[in-house]
């Protein structure tokens, strides 16, 4: 679990680094231009989940946010080191959900002198791949105006590269459990039968961490030529 918790401090502070930055060197609405229109920062507030998504009001999102983020620790902790590129992933998507959560909770108050949990999340890096209006043949957004892709966060970007991860290694992911599964079935501990699917040597061990091979006849280690007798 070191890794991991590793990977979700150091999201974290990268994310709220960034923004205290965005928060004290920009004012809101403010854009500066990096690559013409193509990516510039742009200071917003987003009130709704990732990429301007809402679905109620901002207390029961940072209520949702703080209980799905809570379900992604447990499941983090119960798989444990089953397979690690799957459980680095899952740490990106909780180290970038708990970068906005902390905005959700305390931004509001400590910016505007609001309640807690009203707060809204700082976005900043606005990647302009298209706008414009969405054919009205397009179920549920058609004939609404879009923006590809809307503006982020540091968060943002770890989530996605985190769903991204864990929909690559979710396979293999689930083949180490069942293997795991099949060998417990079998009256093997856990750290027994983690260790039955390392690959195994074809040479035996010999105390000390060396490989013993078998001796060939005629020499001194030769166990099988005979002795004179006495």
């Amino acid at each position: 679990m070191g890794t991991a918790a590793a990977i979700v401090a150091s999201v974290i502070l990268v994310d709220q680094v960034c923004k205290i930055i965005v928060l004290n060197t920009m004012t809101l609405g403010q854009s500066i231009p990096l690559l013409g229109d193509w990516l510039k920062f742009t200071f917003t507030e987003n009130p709704g989940m990732a990429f301007g998504l809402q679905f109620g009001p901002p207390s029961m999102i940072t209520i949702f946010s703080i209980i799905a983020t809570f379900l992604i620790v447990v499941y983090v902790h119960k798989i444990g080191n089953v397979y690690a590129p799957y459980r680095i992933s899952l740490s990106f998507v909780l180290g970038g959900a708990l970068g906005n959560i902390i905005d959700r909770v305390f931004y509001g108050h400590l910016l505007y002198d609001q309640p807690f949990f009203l707060g809204r999340v700082v976005d900043f890096i606005h990647v302009n791949v298209w706008r414009g209006y969405v054919p009205e043949g397009i179920p549920f957004i058609g004939g609404s105006y879009m923006a590809l892709f809307p503006i982020w966060n540091v968060a943002d970007m770890s989530i996605v590269l985190g769903v991204v991860g864990i929909i690559y290694f979710q396979r293999t992911f689930h083949d180490r459990v069942i293997e795991l599964e099949t060998l417990s079935d079998q009256g093997l501990t856990a750290s027994e039968a983690e260790g039955e699917m390392l690959p195994e040597n074809s040479a035996e061990m010999a105390p000390g961490g060396t490989p013993e091979l078998p001796s060939e006849p005629g020499s001194d280690t030769d166990n099988t030529r005979e002795q004179p007798a006495v």
